[in-house]
């Protein structure tokens, strides 16, 4: 799925460019769920989790290394999408975790 997504294309029309981001947006849903499932796996292990466990040095190598895989878009719009990523995983977890306890 990743790889077909990967591949450049050069849209001709609306409808395709659309069509190619459709793609490009499913296989993201697909990403960040893993990634969200992971961050849970990640809070449950650690000694003090959620907000108040975040690494930023962490999220800050994090980023370094995306903006080197994708400079266009750069640190500082890449923190700002990672930023919401993570939080609205530390939300998932609180939930899971608050409804497991409950």
């Amino acid at each position: 799925m990743v790889g077909a997504v990967t591949r450049r294309e050069d849209p001709d029309s609306l409808l395709t460019a659309r069509d190619a981001i459709d793609r490009v947006d499913a296989a993201l849903a697909v990403l960040l769920e893993r990634r969200a499932e992971l961050a849970g796996t990640i809070q449950r292990l650690k000694p003090v989790g959620g907000f108040a466990g975040r690494d930023m040095d962490r999220e800050r190598r994090l980023v370094a290394d995306m903006a080197r895989r994708a400079p266009t878009l750069g640190e500082e719009r890449l923190a700002l999408i990672m930023n919401a990523v993570i939080e609205a995983g530390l939300h998932l977890a609180e939930e899971r975790m608050t409804t497991h306890r409950g």
